[in-house]
């Protein structure tokens, strides 16, 4: 990727709780510009829950029912509070999974706002340097929170050949050279921890799964991974102990992905400045050319972060700074101090 003028580099998950596109891109471009190497849309409107608007389709999709053998799940947070329930949906008896299709709207989405991100580099707003960031959830992300296990099987080609689909669009319409691509793992993440309570071993078809979704993405576009436990009421639903299952999962996605990688996010919770949180980063085994970034950056602690990022630097090399997870749902008043954190801590270096 290309390189920021200095220091670290300063990176949006992305979300963010603004309007739209070009307000995401004119106010993070103007706080950070010198510092980022790529720049999403702030997945506003539907998007700004994540993939709850994928819920919503599929809970409307004229061939999907709920599945009445198996209950509802509850998504619960770390201390036990129920945030969400899902009813379970599953193929319709007589549907052949092959013929189900899906409407997301990625590729009209990234498509429309490349053209403001590119009129807005092209009159100055973002520095030529940045590239546009397109973000996606795995097909895992959506079989796993809101299918029956019992569709498994069928939904997930279904879906990734849709996934496929809207990234032929992008990457036949959108310069490669300018554009970077992040899947968001976390569902992944929470599946690894045991989260969902499934039978047996799931880890190979996680990494199986994120491996071959790397390669979907020429080598000509830069590819990254973000990581993540879950905030939709921004607290995690499950704590992480430390960093060795985001350690874990990384060096999978290392050996699982054919093509290079730019680089690969891990979330810390705001509490965690301990030299053992940071440790595994001494397991880290990332091929060379693939940067690691912490998102260890929290609203009005610049010395908590500052203190962080030397405790992660014991154990490993870190090339870029970022929140723990998306900003969409969180205050927009917080915003401007989140970003002013940011600069500080990529200016510092």
């Amino acid at each position: 990727m290309n390189e920021t003028p200095g220091g670290l580099a300063a990176h949006m998950i992305g979300s963010l709780p603004l309007p739209d596109a070009e307000t995401s891109f004119r106010t993070v471009g103007g706080a950070l510009g010198s510092h980022m190497r790529c720049l999403p849309d702030g997945e506003t409107g539907r998007r700004r829950r994540w993939i709850s608007f994928i819920n919503d389709q599929l809970k409307a999709h004229p061939d999907l029912e709920i599945d009445p053998t198996v209950p509802p799940f509850d998504f619960t947070q770390w201390d036990g509070k129920v945030v969400y329930t899902v009813e379970r949906l599953r193929v319709r008896e007589g549907v052949d999974p092959e013929d189900l299709t899906f409407a997301t709207g990625y590729a009209d989405d990234a498509i429309r706002n490349y053209g403001i991100f590119a009129r807005l580099g092209a009159e100055g707003a973002i520095p030529a340097a940045v590239k546009y960031q397109i973000c996606m959830a795995p097909p895992l992300a959506i079989a796993f929170n809101f299918m029956s296990p019992n569709a498994y099987d069928d939904f997930v080609p279904a879906y990734a050949a849709h996934l496929r689909d809207e990234f032929r669009r992008i990457s036949e319409t959108l310069p490669h050279d300018r554009i970077v691509y992040q899947w968001d793992v976390c569902i992944e993440v929470l599946m690894w921890e045991g989260y969902y309570g499934l039978e047996g071993d799931h880890r190979r078809r996680i990494l199986d799964s994120l491996g071959d979704i790397g390669d979907m993405v020429p080598g000509d576009i830069d590819l990254g991974y973000h990581l993540c436990y879950g905030s939709p009421q921004d607290e995690h639903l499950v704590q992480p102990r430390d960093l060795a299952v985001c350690v874990e999962i990384a060096n999978g996605i290392a050996g699982a992905v054919g093509r290079p990688v730019q680089y690969i996010h891990m979330p810390v919770p705001r509490d965690r400045s301990d030299t053992a949180f940071f440790a595994p980063l001494a397991d880290l085994a990332l091929r060379e050319g693939t940067a690691l970034y912490l998102g260890l950056v929290h609203e009005g602690d610049p010395e908590g972060n500052a203190r962080k990022l030397a405790e992660a630097r014991k154990f490993a090399t870190v090339a870029g700074i970022a929140a723990e997870c998306g900003l969409g749902r969180g205050d927009p008043n917080t915003l401007a101090d989140i970003l002013e954190q940011h600069r500080l801590l990529a200016e510092a270096g």
